[in-house]
């Protein structure tokens, strides 16, 4: 059964204890065969036997992304090596990536957790869902791939890139689903324009976006371009891949978590103490059924919310808020945090604007400046034909932008406005931000 009301609709007694039994052999499980967790557990004075209940989760040490790299590639596995039959990985493009490993029972658990995340999302069996995330050693491509085939559905192993070809498969293969990043979905829709289809009146009704923080306004410019309902998924390959959480189609209001699988905490990323539910701080998770590679209060360095109500589609499973952002992605401009997502936000309140931007950060003086890179509209370009900085139509659009901005962020930043396509267009996650501060430290 892919939807489980007795997992989904659980009471929180009953869910908190099913998360205590399988935190315990999680502990234990490390304890005994992960030589970094004995060690850790030992430094912070904690044995296994020590966890009696839910709130001893914060007497066990945080794991982080550097122990990972640190003990790279199979220091921290939990099970020989013989027993693992899958592995993925990061791009270790700021060095050693990140090696996360799967047994035959993991994979397993994945694809179902995925099912249940797709129909969630509004997925049945006997769709044809085009799958557009990349293939690989990203979890994205194949973490959906088995949980699409384990729903019943049909999966189209697209992969990024190549739009022209995705926008035909999407004719010619009817897909009712679509997952991919929303950027590169959003860029897909553009594609179709170009190629003289009507994005809206394409088979597509769902899409299943994610790997990167996107705003409320992007999700709306998604659903209209090509008339689907959009959902936001949640997953990161060192606690699984995609799955961990994903919004329900009836109310897209917060990503339920998977949390029989997967306990959540929210902590404050200084002090590593827990916020109160409905604080803002760093997301933090524990695995609680992994085999291969289990994590202990893994930090992710996203920033969200936790949400214990239930929500109105009737699932009782906590909800976390949409990723404002990333920790490392937070940019300090003159003493005031700004997070790319908050900036996406004001630039799609702009209807002169396409939804392409890009963020650029560099050092003047002693000071750091921000420069914001948008690009008008089809529509704007025809019927203007002149982005120039001194044309009087693009320097009141410009003064408009550098308004809302400043009233929105706290700070006043440099606009530039482009001509469609001048933003460079991602075929996976996007690149918003253009630090040319570590250029200069260089």
């Amino acid at each position: 059964m892919i939807f489980d009301p007795e997992i989904e609709m659980m009471a929180r007694p009953q869910m908190e204890a099913l998360q205590l039994d399988r935190l315990k052999a999680t502990v234990e499980h490390v304890y005994q065969h992960v030589p970094f967790y004995r060690q850790a557990m030992d430094e912070a004075g904690v044995r296994p036997a020590d966890i009696q209940s839910l709130a001893d989760l914060t007497r066990l040490p945080f794991t982080r992304k550097t122990h990972l790299r640190e003990h790279y590639p199979f220091g921290l596995l939990a099970v020989p090596l013989e027993q693992v039959v899958r592995f993925h990985a990061s791009s270790g493009t700021k060095g050693k990536p990140t090696v996360v490993a799967y047994t035959k029972g993991d994979i397993q658990r994945w694809a179902r957790i995925v099912a249940r995340a797709v129909a969630t999302a509004g997925g049945r069996p006997g769709d044809r869902f085009h799958n557009a995330y990349g293939y690989g050693l990203f979890t994205g491509g194949l973490g959906l791939h088995y949980g699409i085939e384990e729903l019943g559905a049909a999966a189209i192993p697209v992969s990024g890139g190549n739009t022209p070809r995705q926008v035909r498969l999407i004719q010619d293969f009817q897909p009712r689903g679509i997952a991919g990043t929303p950027s590169y979905v959003m860029n897909i829709a553009e594609e179709m324009q170009q190629m003289g289809f009507d994005p809206r009146s394409t088979s597509l009704e769902y899409g299943i976006l994610g790997a990167e923080p996107w705003s409320e306004n992007l999700r709306r410019e998604i659903e209209e371009a090509l008339a689907i309902k959009a959902m936001d998924i949640y997953g990161l390959s060192e606690v699984m891949g995609p799955g961990v959480a994903i919004e329900c189609i009836e109310a897209q209001d917060g990503l339920h978590i998977a949390e029989d699988h997967f306990l959540p905490e929210i902590i404050d990323p200084d002090s590593g103490l827990p916020v109160p539910y409905g604080e803002t701080g760093e997301l933090v998770f524990t695995s609680l059924t992994k085999e291969a590679f289990p994590v202990i209060r893994y930090r992710t360095g996203d920033i969200a919310s936790l949400n214990p109500e239930p929500c109105r589609c009737g699932r009782t499973l906590i909800r976390m808020s949409r990723v404002k952002g990333r920790l490392d992605d937070m940019l300090i401009i003159r003493g005031v945090n700004v997070f790319p997502t908050e900036i996406e936000y004001v630039l799609l309140q702009v209807p002169e604007l396409a939804p392409h931007y890009q963020v650029e950060v560099e050092q003047v003086g002693v000071l750091d400046s921000l420069d914001v890179h948008c690009e008008v509209t089809p529509e704007y370009w025809a019927t203007h034909g002149s982005v120039a900085h001194d044309h009087p139509t693009t320097r009141d659009l410009r003064q408009r932008i550098s308004y809302l901005l400043k009233t929105d962020l706290g700070i006043s930043v440099g606009v530039h406005v482009h001509k469609p396509g001048a933003i460079p267009r991602s075929e996976g996650k996007a690149v918003r931000i253009v630090d040319k501060r570590s250029q200069v430290r260089e």
